[in-house]
């Protein structure tokens, strides 16, 4: 099974949004998920290319938290848009559907919602 995620921190230092959390449908936790593919290995890659951009040295990016800030979003944004996300396959991985748009861009508005906020972001995946 491939799931990659997207989770914010609820910093224990300030009060919880609740309107926040209604407005997106979560709930209150120490880490809360804020969206969620089965199997969207091109988002994986995107990831990964964040990742080893700021410096990520695992050889397998497996269970690694990214954190995400204002400008990945935009990156990850535009490369939606112009549907550039990176090929990625892998044995585990299967492939990702062109129709993902519509969501991929929904995980977007929550990322820049969850960062106005005041929220950490960060994505990780298992496989």
């Amino acid at each position: 099974m491939f799931v990659n995620k997207v989770m914010i921190l609820e910093d224990k230092t300030k009060e919880v949004n609740t309107e926040f959390l209604e407005e997106t449908g979560l709930a209150s936790g120490e880490s809360i998920e804020i969206h969620y593919w089965r199997k969207h290995p091109d988002m994986h890659g995107m990831m990964e290319e964040i990742y080893r951009e700021k410096g990520g040295r695992e050889e397998e990016f497996n269970c690694i938290e990214v954190y995400l800030d204002s400008e990945d979003i935009d990156k990850i944004e535009e490369q939606i848009k112009t549907g550039d996300l990176p090929l990625t396959e892998g044995f585990f991985f299967g492939q990702s559907s062109s129709d993902r748009k519509e969501d991929d861009l929904e995980f977007i508005k929550k990322a820049r919602l969850a960062l106005k906020e005041g929220y950490k972001i960060y994505y990780t995946s298992w496989w």
